[in-house]
């Protein structure tokens, strides 16, 4: 008996173990996205024309996963309408919405309150209790945040602009809580790729109607794009935008919140703003201040109180995971 009961000790943390290198890495994934995009921006393409690169891009990578999960539509239609209209296609025109008003550090502030804002879905919405240390997790995360992104640059905010960086905010927390929806359904559960899948077919559509695909400057795209001086192909840098930042990323972090839970990888997450911020720094020169650094470091600190505060899954405490044991189906055991 005691010999079985280590072994799933043994696996619960080898799993969270798994979870939590699968969130940073989603992390990392996303947090390339900025230093892709923004040589394209300058380059001449519209913010939202490359959110809808990136997102059909990926979609079209996609397309043999749905085809391979035809059945998934007509099993959970609310689930991967929810996944594509929130986690998708509304994080991002959210936020590019946002940055045209307001400055981009602010929006990205609100933005990632996302995590605070998956608390409070679980304690008020759900009912379910959390730690402490999640808590002090998540307001240290946000401190740090407002250091890494130096929110007190913006002077002024304009009140529609604040309204769809919380929008973005708000849309994140659907990404979180969504992803874990079917986790406790054992074999019954929708395998997250093609949630994934059909969420990002679901989000191009949609982008399509608000990005205007057709106004867009394509001859852009078979130049070249200055990255810091140096000239990268165009081509090279959407490739990177659709197969890492967002194909590589949306599954890992789907499969991460699987392995977790929505509040401890949604804190996890929060790391992308710094590793976004160290990335400019190395690709584009745009270099940290010292409360930057300090802010970066209090964003782990955050993140690492929040994750290891989580007892497992099974237990009946008051959880920063904020939920049982997370039975994967046995297409993701096999995986």
């Amino acid at each position: 008996m005691h010999t079985s009961e280590s072994r799933q000790v043994g696996r619960a943390g080898s799993g969270r173990g798994v979870g939590l290198g699968l969130a940073l890495g989603s992390a990392v994934a996303f947090g390339g996205s900025g230093v892709a995009a923004k040589p394209l921006i300058e380059a001449g393409l519209d913010p939202l024309h490359v959110v809808w690169l990136r997102v059909a891009g990926a979609a079209l990578v996609m397309l043999p996963v749905a085809v391979r999960h035809r059945a998934l539509p007509l099993r959970r239609p609310a689930l991967l309408a929810g996944f594509g209209l929130l986690a998708v296609a509304g994080v991002q025109a959210c936020y590019f919405a946002a940055i045209s008003r307001i400055p981009v550090g602010v929006a990205l502030l609100v933005e990632y309150l996302a995590p605070a804002l998956v608390l409070g879905w679980v304690r008020f919405v759900q009912r379910r209790p959390v730690t402490r240390a999640a808590a002090l997790g998540v307001v240290l995360a946000a401190a740090g945040l407002a250091c890494v992104v130096e929110v007190w640059s913006g002077l002024s905010f304009d009140a529609l602009g604040l309204l769809l960086a919380l929008g973005a905010a708000c849309c994140q927390v659907g990404y979180f809580v969504l992803s874990d929806q079917g986790s406790d359904a054992g074999d019954e559960a929708p395998d997250p790729l093609g949630v994934i899948a059909y969420g990002l077919l679901i989000g191009a559509v949609v982008l399509t109607a608000v990005a205007r695909p057709w106004t867009m400057h394509w001859s852009v795209l078979t130049g070249t794009a200055s990255m810091n001086g140096t000239p990268v192909a165009a081509a090279l840098l959407l490739a990177w935008i659709v197969l890492v930042a967002t194909v590589l990323a949306y599954v890992t972090g789907v499969v991460s919140v699987r392995r977790l839970s929505p509040q401890v990888a949604g804190v996890v997450a929060c790391l992308e703003a710094v590793i976004a911020t160290v990335l400019a720094w190395v690709l584009l020169g745009e270099h940290l201040s010292a409360p930057q650094i300090i802010g970066g470091f209090v964003v782990l600190v955050g993140a690492f109180i929040a994750q290891s505060s989580a007892p497992a899954r099974s237990s009946q405490e008051p959880v920063a995971s904020g939920g049982q044991e997370t039975r994967l189906s046995s297409r993701e055991r096999a995986a």
